[in-house]
């Protein structure tokens, strides 16, 4: 009986190691300051092969579309929306609507207005979801520094 609960414990703790969820996206920040006091800041999601993140309007009310939110600071305000590159649009039977999303990279941008002399970083939260032709992992949020240039 020891030996068969031995057993067991060993094969659900082997199990769970496979069962790890995959990271396909790795993200990088960067920033251009543009004038005095401008600057401009860079989200890029690199995808692997075979793997999508969705756009910032991934199609109506759908959970999920990728999301940026900028801490409020007195050093700085943001400049109009998120942009981003024209993104995939497919239509997907199974949720029934059109769903726009990237594949292999994209950088996303932000303009801000540096409203203080001494801005060292623009901090937030991004919340993304990747998927397959097979399956989706969970979203997954990330908090953000990205250094403002001088």
């Amino acid at each position: 009986m020891k030996h068969l609960l031995t057993l067991v414990i060993v094969l659900t703790v082997c199990a769970g190691g496979f069962a790890q969820v995959e990271n396909p996206v790795k993200w990088s920040y960067a920033s251009k300051k543009i004038n005095g006091n401008e600057s401009m800041v860079y989200l890029k999601a690199s995808i692997q092969d075979g793997w999508h993140i969705y756009s910032l309007t991934a199609g109506g009310d759908s959970p999920l579309k990728t999301a940026f939110t900028f801490f409020p600071s007195k050093a700085y305000t943001l400049v109009g929306k998120t942009i981003e590159p024209n993104p995939v649009k497919k239509y997907e039977p199974i949720l029934k609507m059109d769903i726009s999303y990237f594949e292999k990279s994209v950088i996303f941008q932000q303009k801000i207005k540096l409203t203080a002399a001494n801005v060292t970083s623009v901090k937030g939260k991004l919340e993304y979801m990747a998927c397959n032709d097979h399956k989706c992992n969970p979203s997954e949020q990330i908090d953000f520094n990205i250094p403002i240039g001088k």
